[in-house]
């Protein structure tokens, strides 16, 4: 009756130590799977959110002293460096572009907005409008989506511009972060408009629209060759090369988010240890026995091997299963957008999450079922 309730509460604290053992892999799995699918989520984001300008080449002047293989040219491109751009580039577009800022009253209100003159002709290359049209007059303007929303700019309001004033032709479609112009909190006029309302004949920058995204390089190289050929005028970059260091950055970032939810799963893999060791050690006699009776060494080793084996599973699926609740919950919150998470690239991280758990379980058991199956059977049936 004794050794009935000595053998009862082994078994019980064999459980109670299998299921802390299993949690801890359940947590490992989440942490690893959600991290990961929150950052491949932060990765899809950005690369959407940027892709459409990834197309750019963006010519700006050199800044510099003389003397240093620099040309001084305050900092704006001539006509004639346009014209070599443009017979340089074709049959791509080049953009012409005054950039700037000046405080602009709507109403009552004052504030402090970007500027952008373009020529309506190339307007469309550069942005797209949600609601009116494209300026046919020199005091016509575009407002960007969110200067619009904030002012309760529609089309045909009447915005004042320094001392000028110009009535809103258009609103335009958010656009999101961009590396050649960021129109969302803008207003976009035309090139005559900027020009004589601020005594500026040259260009802050050329944007140069490639068809052929493959063609990039050979764009570059070619502004370059004709521009730079004596002295370095122009800096020229490409906006594919900006998105690839975002992309691998935020990789980057997956990568190292994930490795913190993996300590959880190592700390999972020392339970596991300690459970397994502690499983030989109350079995030694039980070992002492069948390998007595001609078990083989393998056959222990592989027995141990099962039930970290069935541990590792019953773990890593529990896990997978909330990690999809856990990389909503993320995402939800850091993106408020799920619709990445139905991705492939982001769903990958729960059977990748529930593999490491097996794995790191496996690993786990391998050493204290090699000592099991290592063990002396004479001095196993010893054993007291």
């Amino acid at each position: 009756m004794i050794f009935f309730e000595i053998a009862k509460r082994n078994i019980r604290l064999n459980m109670l130590r299998s299921f802390l053992a299993a949690a801890g892999i359940v947590i490992g799995v989440v942490a690893i799977s959600s991290m990961g699918m929150l950052g491949s989520s932060l990765t899809l984001s950005v690369t959407d959110s940027l892709s459409s300008v990834g197309d750019s080449v963006i010519i700006v002047p050199v800044v510099g002293q003389p003397g240093q293989n620099m040309v001084a040219t305050d900092a704006l491109i001539t006509d004639r460096q346009l014209q070599q751009i443009i017979r340089v580039v074709a049959p791509n577009d080049a953009v012409p572009i005054y950039a700037g800022a000046d405080r602009i009253e709507i109403g009552p209100d004052k504030t402090v907005a970007s500027l952008y003159g373009i020529s309506p002709d190339k307007i469309p290359l550069m942005v797209d409008i949600a609601d009116g049209i494209v300026p046919r007059s020199t005091s016509g303007a575009l407002a960007g989506a969110t200067l619009a929303d904030e002012y309760d700019l529609k089309t045909g309001s009447r915005v004042k511009v320094g001392n000028e004033t110009v009535r809103i032709t258009g609103i335009l479609e958010e656009q999101g972060m961009g590396f050649d112009i960021n129109p969302d909190n803008a207003l976009i006029v035309s090139d005559r408009w900027y020009s004589s309302a601020y005594n500026q004949e040259n260009y802050d920058q050329v944007i140069v629209k490639v068809r052929d995204i493959n063609d990039i390089d050979a764009v570059k190289l070619a502004v370059e060759r004709t521009l730079n050929r004596r002295d370095d005028e122009v800096t020229v970059y490409d906006t594919r090369m900006i998105l690839e260091m975002i992309v691998e950055t935020f990789n980057q970032i997956s990568v190292f988010t994930t490795a913190i939810g993996g300590i959880s799963l190592v700390v999972a893999g020392v339970s596991i240890f300690n459970v397994q060791m502690m499983s030989v050690t109350e079995r030694i006699k039980e070992i002492g026995i069948i390998r007595s009776i001609g078990t083989k060494r393998f056959e222990v080793m592989r027995m141990f091997l099962y039930e970290a084996f069935i541990l590792g599973l019953i773990g890593s699926g529990i896990g997978g299963i909330l990690s999809f609740a856990g990389g909503y919950i993320a995402i939800s919150v850091m993106l408020q957008d799920t619709s990445y998470l139905f991705n492939a690239e982001t769903l990958f991280y729960i059977p990748y999450g529930m593999g490491i758990g097996l794995i790191v379980t496996l690993a786990s058991g391998l050493y204290p079922a090699w000592k099991a199956a290592n063990l002396n059977p004479i001095e196993a049936l010893r054993f007291e």
